[in-house]
């Protein structure tokens, strides 16, 4: 069995609060300007900071799985459900994203979501 992989924590900070930005950025009018240094904060994140160099450097990525649906198999996600029913469960809030860092045709997860999960009929 292989070690998991230990990331720095400013790493995970960072991509959190970049993705804190981003759901703030969505309830804006007109998000335009800001968004797209989000997305250049983003971009830097995916081409590794300089942890390697090459082509093959790792890069951190995030994902929000918001909407998507959750069982307890699930291993990318750490959950909280709300509600009674534990049958049919979406996600229906995030409060941390996935983040795996990736790079050479492997990826990893090195931050598990924290999300919120509801039967897709109590909503």
């Amino acid at each position: 069995m292989t070690d998991p992989i230990k990331v720095t924590k400013a790493y995970l900070d960072i991509l959190n609060q970049v993705f804190e930005i981003e759901k703030k950025l969505s309830a804006l009018q007109e998000p335009n300007s800001i968004h797209r240094n989000v997305n250049k904060l983003k971009e830097i994140m995916e081409q590794g900071l300089g942890l390697q160099g090459g082509d093959d450097t790792p890069g951190f990525v995030y994902h929000n799985p918001i909407g998507e649906d959750y069982n307890i198999t699930r291993t990318d996600c750490e959950a909280s459900i709300a509600g009674d029913s534990t049958e049919n469960l979406q996600i229906t809030e995030v409060i941390k994203p996935i983040i795996r860092l990736q790079g050479a045709g492997a990826s990893f997860i090195v931050q598990k979501a924290v999300v919120v999960v509801k039967a897709k009929n109590n909503q």
